[in-house]
């Protein structure tokens, strides 16, 4: 009995030695020294520089096993991989909760949500009991979604370029419950923020109870005007829902001077967690009223922990968001968001001068950030997509959506410039030969 004791007390101090925010975390010990060192070389430097930086972020690039792929990855606005550490953090975390499942998840690794609901509420800048730490976007978006409580004839108002997940499940309330889902539609790249607020000034009503506004549009990449659509909305005594899946861990702010009612995110995109993790912030005085998405004992009960009853999860999962953090709070938010803007722009600049391509999105500081649509004139955004991928090796997102056709490109802080290079260089070439094919079909 004493030896199982000694080995039971021996995992458990290994877990505090070991987890995300000890003085052991695997941050501390694989890459801590090397940045900080980095980063005392340019400490006088502005994030706006450093973006263009390639001695310090060739650092970070090293970090992430997806930086030496075959496949070129630009479709991190889809799933972001993570760096070694993270990957490192999980396997260790998994190994010893195969140990004995039951006893290392609930009893050890669960003790660490607590620690790790306090980091992501530093990074959000809010209060830890806001904060819900679940599996993506779209849990935490639908629980407020079905947990808001509406009557027959509420209208709710959101827009055709919303995430498809968010349009189906208001969709699913209003043929189930009878409330009323009104969207309306934008032809971005839009660069005047007073016209997308009215926009959605024009469509509420006496009987609008909810506008849900997505902050960052995944399609294009436009950044929305939220904190004016929020003010707006709230004058006229709206709440307002923010799906921020694509800006949280990439746009450097604090969820509460949003002036938003909700926020949900997913942390697997740019903050760069293992797949699989998300987040939920409720203004504390809106806790009460919102029913959880999973049963719970206490349905209106004030504490945020109600959204997380989600039975049994993958544990070394949600831990590895700690190590996550460790790596985006080193590199820092601002400069993580210069840098990726400076890709983004670099790449696009370049397509803008090749004859027949097109730029879907503005390039302006307030209007994007990550992700960029492309297009070359008489190519479906399928045959591109197809195209890069099979003969240049590069994985983008192909997108026919309304009036929305492009192929969606999103760089990373590990992406290099000779990796965007390549990129352009292969748009050159295929506007080309799509060129040739058109004039020979004409000729012929």
């Amino acid at each position: 009995m004493k030896s199982t004791t000694n080995r039971r007390d021996f995992f458990r101090k290994a877990a505090v030695l070991t987890g995300a925010f000890s003085c052991n975390s695997l941050y501390q010990q694989l890459f801590a020294e090397d940045l900080a060192a980095k980063s005392d070389l340019y400490k006088n430097v502005s994030a706006e520089k450093m973006a263009e930086n390639e001695d310090f972020w060739a650092l970070i690039q090293q970090a992430y096993p997806a930086s030496s792929s075959p496949v070129l990855n630009l479709n991190n606005g889809g799933v972001s991989p993570s760096p070694k550490l993270v990957l490192d953090a999980v396997d260790r975390y998994n190994q010893m909760s195969n140990q004995a499942p039951s006893y290392y998840m609930w009893r050890i690794l669960d003790q660490g949500r607590e620690p790790l609901r306090e980091k992501l509420a530093l990074l959000a800048g809010c209060d830890p009991e806001e904060i819900a730490v679940n599996r993506n976007a779209t849990e935490a978006l639908n629980t407020v979604i079905y947990g808001i409580d509406l009557e027959k004839g509420d209208e709710v108002i959101g827009c055709k370029q919303d995430y498809p997940n968010m349009m189906q499940a208001w969709t699913q309330r209003a043929q189930r419950e009878g409330i009323v889902y009104k969207q309306i539609s934008f032809d971005f790249p839009i660069e005047d923020e007073d016209t997308i607020v009215e926009h959605y000034r024009n469509a509420i009503t006496s009987r609008t109870r909810i506008l849900h506004l997505t902050h960052v549009i995944n399609w294009v990449g436009q950044i929305m005007p939220v904190k004016k659509i929020c003010q707006m909305a709230h004058e006229k005594g709206v709440e307002v829902i923010v799906d921020g899946a694509h800006s949280f861990g990439l746009l450097d702010f604090n969820i509460p001077d949003l002036d938003a009612d909700y926020f949900g995110t997913s942390l697997h995109k740019y903050l760069s967690a293992p797949i699989g993790t998300g987040m939920l912030w409720i203004n504390k005085k809106n806790i009460s009223k919102v029913w959880p998405l999973l049963c719970h004992g206490d349905p209106k009960s004030a504490d945020i922990r109600k959204f997380e009853t989600l039975g049994t999860r993958s544990f070394p999962i949600e831990q590895g968001i700690g190590e996550a953090l460790n790596f985006h709070n080193g590199l820092g938010a601002g400069r993580k968001e210069e840098r990726v803007r400076y890709l983004k722009n670099y790449w696009a600049e370049k397509a803008m001068s090749i004859p027949s391509v097109k730029i879907h999105t503005s390039l302006k500081t307030a209007y994007s950030c990550a992700i960029a649509g492309v297009s070359i004139e008489g190519m479906t955004p399928q045959a591109l997509g197809q195209q890069l991928l099979s003969k240049y090796k590069i994985h983008t997102t192909s997108i026919s959506y309304g009036n929305i056709n492009c192929v969606r490109v999103s760089p990373h802080v590990y992406t290099r410039l000779s990796d965007l290079d390549r990129l352009v260089l292969a748009l050159s070439r295929l506007a080309e030969e799509n060129g040739n094919q058109s004039l020979n079909s004409k000729g012929a």
